[in-house]
Formats: C-alpha cells, structure tokens, sequence
C-alpha cells in the first residue's frame, strides 16, 4: 500500500453572532503537532517508525456574511512491520498509523471535523489517502483507553493490495481522543490471518504519546 497526497474539503461551518475576520483569531490555518508511540512499545509490537506526513484539510467557515478558508494541517506519524507473506515473501505487510489533528474552536464551539468523525468517517478519510486499499466494511466495536481516555476501537475488514495480488485485511480505528492543543486518533492494518496482530496493534493504540519520541 501505498500513501498519497490528499487536499480535502470537509464542508462548511457557519457560525452566527460574531463579527470581525476570522482571519483577525487565527482562524486561517492551523498546525497539528506529530504524536507518536512509546519506544518500548512499538520495539515490542516489532513496528519500525517509517514517516511523518502531512494531510491537509480544507475548510470553509461562515461568520455571519464573513467566510474564510479554514486550513488544518494533520500530522501523519507511520510506522510498518515486515512479515512473512507466504508466497509472496517478506513484506511491510502491517502499518499503523497515528493521526493528529489541531483543535480549533471560537465561541466555545469546535471547528475541526475531525473531532465530529465516527471512526467509519475516519476510516474513510484515512483509505482514501492509501492505494490499494478498499472494501472496507465494519465489523465490530470495543472500548480501549488512549492518553489516559476511553475511546470506541471499530475493527473494519478489508482488502488490500500487494505485488498485484488482494490480500485479506483486518483494519482497526479508533476514534479522537484530546491530546493538549490536538485531537489524536489511529489506525492499523493487517494481513487477516495474523491472528495474533490485533494485540500488537491495540497495544500500540495504548502506547500513544502526546509528543514524537526521538
């Protein structure tokens, strides 16, 4: 799998009764700072730390007859273990992924949609940045506690592509939880006859840090 570059709208807000440029509150872009996991954490779960991209959302908030283009940039932490393929040899076959999102808000009200996401609507956000990943259908939901907060776990089947062959997949997301000035969420992905990858990648969701580790 493969990630790509996605520019995305999420909508528009409105908000009534305030006056001025949002411009003028720092409303116009906003910056997540990139979350990670526990060092002994990921070495234990057998995960190496592959890259830390960008994924930038665009939206449009109304103020009154004000509108302004609203510019999240989300943190993409990736991490990636290699395992045995069978027939098709070693490959990074699992990822995990941990999401930060900058928390915006004015008037006591959050504008980042992606703290009003389900864990489908993040799922969804999430494949459509991968190639080769889709047919993602949910399966079941579970508690689990990230930075000290319970959050809803979905697990999700899928598919997923690699050397031109379709590989089954279990696809675990959890839903946002506050991570000081950002909203964290995460996601792993996994051969499905990995029986014993699920614990790994809940373990990793348990191991979130609030801050990159070096």
């Amino acid at each position: 799998m493969k990630r790509r570059q996605l520019i995305a709208g999420a909508g528009t807000i409105g908000i009534t009764g305030l006056a001025g440029c949002l411009g003028t509150v720092g409303l116009d872009r906003h910056e997540a700072t990139p979350a990670g996991i526990d060092p002994e954490v990921r070495e234990e779960a057998g995960y190496e730390r592959t890259d830390v991209d960008e994924l930038r959302l665009e939206e449009t908030v109304s103020v009154s007859v004000i509108s302004q283009e609203l510019v999240l940039i989300n943190a993409l932490t990736e991490y990636e273990k290699t395992i045995d393929m069978g027939l098709l040899g070693e490959h990074q076959g699992a990822e995990f992924v941990v999401l930060s999102s900058p928390q915006v808000g004015i008037a006591g009200r959050q504008l980042n949609p992606i703290g009003e996401r389900s864990a489908s609507d993040l799922v969804d956000l999430v494949v459509s940045t991968y190639d080769g990943l889709g047919s993602v259908d949910h399966d079941s939901d579970e508690e689990l506690t990230i930075l000290e907060q319970t959050t809803t776990l979905s697990t999700f089947t899928g598919e997923a592509e690699f050397d031109g062959r379709t590989v089954d997949v279990d696809v675990l997301v959890t839903e946002t939880v506050d991570a000081g000035d950002d909203l964290v969420a995460t996601l792993g992905v996994y051969p499905t006859y990995l029986d014993d990858e699920g614990e790994h990648v809940r373990s990793l969701m348990s191991g979130v840090l609030e801050e990159l580790p070096d």
